[in-house]
């Protein structure tokens, strides 16, 4: 039950953040720029490769890239094609691999 519950949080703040992105005007706080431009950037400067990606309806696409060192950043590109940095961090965890070996 708690699983299904954290992921209909992540799922409610990226649609929040995705219909923010299409109001956000050019003095906004958010790193933005074209698509393949962001991810040249995220993996030159932070050796950051993309982990996973997510659709939020028909509103925007999510990508989480990672780094090595555990360094993270999530990108959100709309549906004029408006891609943006939205958030970005220290010590990532893979829980995928943990819950693949049972921890």
């Amino acid at each position: 039950m708690a699983h299904k519950f954290s992921f209909r949080w992540i799922r409610i703040a990226a649609i929040g953040i995705a219909l923010a992105l299409s109001t956000l005007s050019a003095q906004a706080q958010f790193i933005c720029g074209g698509h393949s431009d962001l991810v040249a950037a995220l993996a030159k400067a932070l050796q950051q490769k993309q982990i996973g990606y997510g659709v939020v309806g028909q509103a925007a696409i999510v990508e989480v890239y990672v780094s090595a060192s555990g360094t993270w950043s999530m990108l959100v590109t709309d549906v004029q094609g408006r891609s943006c940095i939205f958030a970005t961090g220290d010590g990532w965890e893979n829980t995928a691999i943990a819950t693949a070996q049972g921890i």
